[in-house]
């Protein structure tokens, strides 16, 4: 299988272990990544929220990098896939915009390129066995909980992914794995990433909840597709220390890849509890 990869502006700044884990484990899955050469920012988190036309513009100069690939293209950040993909959408409803964006780019149609996010590349695409053959380090019953944020799953009418109350992909993926998927009601829920800069107390407010109730579930960090619901729950707990990882993070960790330098680029150092789970050395 192969894949154009847009890492997006996250993957290459606070979310590194992201792109790191990406990559690491991709490879050992044997599925190619080419990055989409020139790529740009998407414009997400703000470009929606102050200029509508920006908004479905900067995505589609990358989704016509990506249709002359003649690829899906891989979109790990959370944000930056949904984006995308509502651009696609404004584009694909509005032959006006659509227009403009060609007069730009260049032609956005004859081609089926979709940007596609991580969980339903390793849940959907690959086949559950062929994963499974290359686990050479299960997870130990690690009790963890899977954390999809707001990005992954709505608008539903548009992603059209998981079901946005009760997602499951994650938590079938972490159990395949050997660890423990926790049940909790805060799967969907959001952190307040967008909030982070502007109103700190509201997002403390919400992480807080989020990790308490992480907590009451029995789990021992929580699991992630969202770099920036990883940085905003790794930064904002206060008087905790709950780990956050990326799901391909764990996965790297059952596949037996990547370095054990990325762990250092975590606010909440995960080692200890992965030493306690005999999962690192």
């Amino acid at each position: 299988m192969e894949l154009a990869y847009y890492p997006g502006c996250s993957l290459h700044s606070t979310g590194q272990e992201f792109d790191l884990s990406v990559r690491a484990v991709f490879s050992r899955l044997g599925i190619g990544l080419t990055e989409l050469e020139d790529w740009s920012c998407c414009g997400a988190s703000s470009a929606h929220a102050i200029d509508p036309d920006l908004a479905v513009m900067l995505p589609a100069r990358n989704l016509a990098l990506a249709q002359r690939t003649g690829l899906d293209v891989l979109m790990p950040c959370a944000a930056c896939y949904n984006r995308h993909v509502v651009a696609s959408a404004h584009l694909a409803e509005d032959p006006a915009l659509r227009a403009r964006a060609e007069e730009m780019y260049g032609s956005l149609s004859g081609t089926s390129t979709q940007a596609r996010p991580v969980l339903e590349v390793l849940c959907q695409d690959l086949p559950r066995g062929d994963l499974l053959e290359q686990v050479v380090r299960p997870l130990n019953g690690l009790p963890l909980v899977s954390y999809y944020g707001c990005l992954l799953l709505r608008p539903a009418a548009i992603l059209q992914s998981e079901d946005p109350e009760n997602p499951v992909l994650m938590d079938e993926l972490l159990t395949d794995l050997g660890a423990e998927a926790r049940r909790w009601s805060y799967a969907s829920e959001c952190c307040g990433g967008g909030l982070s800069l502007t109103r700190p107390p509201v997002v403390q407010r919400l992480v807080g909840r989020l990790v308490e109730a992480a907590r009451e579930a029995g789990a021992e960090a929580i699991v992630t597709s969202c770099p920036l619901c990883q940085v905003n729950l790794e930064m904002r707990q206060s008087g905790q220390h709950l780990p956050i990882f990326y799901v391909t993070e764990v996965l790297a960790i059952a596949l037996g890849v990547g370095a054990p330098a990325w762990w250092k680029k975590h606010l909440i150092d995960p080692a200890p509890l992965l030493r306690r789970y005999s999962l690192v050395g």
